[in-house]
């Protein structure tokens, strides 16, 4: 390579980055979103724009490793029992989404006067929605781990499994001789094979492997391993006829309740958002203006009449399988696209004749459209769907940049109480939350509490949370407080971790978890409460003191049999069956032996 050649290649990656740089900021002020900024700066530099970059195709041989890691890091936070949870969305909803879907388009397309070989691969393709699209901007806006999202994130998942059998029929569309009959079924065991290898893998070899490699404390080797696991389960997968996509989600449910998940997580999460910023680029650059220009009624009329078509698949299915309007209406936005695996297919459909080459072109080019139209419809509707009455963001400082002695997520009634004593001490607090209207009423009291979400580990490290001497988790929602203590003691080992309980078996989880101390969000005051109601009916102050504590002592003996023996022991020792502390022995009544329905509530 030549002096003067070397010199353009470094031109052209500064010219990549400087177009990323400038674009995606503009475009979030604009609110449109990061996606559409990578979008038109990769068409800006690409083949029909100043041509920096005459072959996408190296740039997205490289760049769809991004959306390879994007469904890694979706693995590692689907673990078999929740990925079970899901089944009925996955194989339920978004079966009969790409059926519905799959059957309009198709018709569509056959109105359009396509061949019914090539309608069916041109409907299919746009059936398969874009999942890097769609989840970067359920990331944008914080809302993953909802329940709404998640019946979305169900539907792309059901979507990336279609490709394989969307591939094999493509096979089967394509002119076939005895012999590439044969092939076919082969390529059929293959695949199956393939997967076979990497569940055995994932099941005996990863985790003793991350297990040797994290004793030997070379965090630059964790990350090669990580690297490693991505892209060979990736490659793996491609080589059985697969997505590569799908190989790393898999690989990620198989290391999803490793104790190594989040150290993943950490050591892939730069190099996803860096490829996957490559990727949107990579897909504006592909965008043909050529044809845009020729093609542009059919183009058009296409890309609206697909988009309409498909979102009123997606709101008939989704009211259908009972969700309310307003979830109906914004799925069909968020879905209406095509999506990086119509590519693919289209490709693919291509080089066996079943498509011709000039309809890939048009094809493509209402594919990338769609995609770049979505983040603005997806704002367009959320103007459109926002009641009067909506809180905006106005006066509320979102968590950055803190450094607090003590972090304290969530700040109800039960965190409010708890900085108390606290701020009583002078030390000095960090305060995040959700709410926005408990934000702003915080702020009349002289509380100042950030914007941020706590289950969130960008957001945990804006909170100063690698810094904090301890870490007390106040929040109300049961899995969400599970979430936030499993990322903090394996992100944050040196902070105190606090952790309010939703109810006994949750408590127990927190043990278990290694919490340094955690509290049932009602067990104490009730117990007060009921001391003073002894004290109302005539018991001496002292006596109802120690009826309290004799109870206390006895749930306490209680949790810790439970915690090592299962809820049976504890159930036992309501009932008498096995030793007891020393009896309560005062003149005053003895509290009675509770049965094993009380015995199952106490204190949740």
């Amino acid at each position: 390579m030549t002096a003067e050649s070397h010199g353009l290649e470094l031109l052209r990656v500064v010219v990549l980055l400087a177009a990323g740089v400038i674009a995606v900021p503009l475009f979030k002020r604009l609110g449109l979103g990061s996606v559409l900024g990578y979008l038109v700066a990769g068409m800006l530099i690409g083949p029909s724009g100043l041509r920096m970059f005459i072959d996408p195709g190296a740039i997205r041989s490289i760049a769809e490793l991004g959306v390879v890691m994007f469904l890694f890091i979706i693995g590692l936070e689907m673990q078999p029992a929740r990925l079970w949870s899901l089944r009925r969305s996955i194989f339920g909803l978004g079966v009969l989404q790409v059926a519905v879907c799959g059957a309009l388009l198709t018709g569509v397309c056959l109105l359009a006067g396509l061949a019914p070989g090539a309608a069916f691969i041109a409907a299919l393709g746009f059936v398969l929605s874009s999942t890097a699209i769609v989840m970067q901007i359920l990331e944008e806006r914080g809302v993953v781990n909802t329940a709404r999202a998640q019946r979305i994130v169900a539907i792309l998942l059901l979507e990336d499994l279609a490709i394989v059998p969307l591939l094999a029929v493509v096979a089967l569309l394509a002119p076939q001789s005895e012999t590439m009959q044969t092939d076919r079924w082969l390529v059929v065991l293959k695949g199956v094979g393939y997967i076979a290898a990497l569940l055995l893998v994932g099941r005996f070899v990863l985790n003793p492997m991350f297990r040797l490699l994290a004793a030997s404390h070379a965090r630059e080797v964790m990350t090669g391993a990580a690297l490693l696991v991505v892209i060979g389960s990736a490659v793996l997968m491609e080589m059985g006829g697969m997505s590569m996509a799908m190989g790393a989600f898999l690989a990620g449910v198989l290391l999803s309740e490793s104790t190594f998940r989040h150290q993943l997580e950490a050591d892939v999460e730069p190099f996803r958002g860096i490829l996957l910023g490559l990727f949107f680029m990579s897909v504006g650059m592909t965008l043909d203006l050529s044809v845009l220009l020729h093609d542009w009624p059919r183009i058009v009329i296409g890309v609206l009449v697909l988009m309409l078509v498909k979102s009123a698949g997606v709101y008939a299915v989704a009211r259908v399988m009972g969700a309310q309007n307003r979830e109906a209406i914004y799925r069909s936005a968020l879905l209406a696209q095509g999506g990086e695996f119509a590519f693919v297919l289209y490709s693919a459909a291509t080089a066996v004749g079943v498509l011709p080459g000039d309809l890939n072109a048009l094809l493509t080019a209402i594919v990338i459209l769609s995609m770049a139209l979505t983040p603005i419809s997806v704002l367009i509707l959320r103007q459109l769907l926002s009641p009067p009455t909506e809180e905006s963001m106005d006066g509320i400082e979102m968590a950055e940049s803190l450094h607090g002695k003590v972090l304290i997520i969530g700040f109800g009634r039960f965190g409010q109480v708890c900085s108390q004593t606290l701020l009583a001490r002078g030390i000095d607090v960090s305060i995040i939350d959700t709410d926005t209207q408990m934000i702003r009423v915080a702020a009349t009291f002289g509380f100042k509490v950030y914007y941020g979400d706590g289950t969130r580990l960008d957001v945990l490290h804006a909170c100063g949370a690698d810094q904090a001497q301890a870490i007390l988790v106040c929040i109300e929602v049961r899995e969400a407080t599970t979430r936030i203590v499993e990322l903090v003691k394996a992100q944050f080992p040196q902070a105190k971790v606090l952790a309010r309980a939703f109810d006994r078996p949750h408590a127990i989880q927190l043990v278990t978890q290694q919490v340094d101390y955690q509290v049932r969000e009602t067990f104490e005051s009730a117990l007060l409460f009921g001391q003073n109601a002894l004290m109302q009916l005539g018991v001496t102050e002292s006596d109802a003191i120690e009826t309290a504590a004799d109870i206390r002592s006895r749930d306490s003996e209680r949790f810790e049999l439970e915690l090592t023996g299962g809820i049976g022991a504890g159930r036992d020792l309501m009932r008498g069956n096995v030793p007891t502390p020393t009896p309560f022995t005062k003149p005053t009544r003895k509290p009675q032996a509770l049965n094993e329905a009380a015995a199952s509530k106490i204190g949740g």
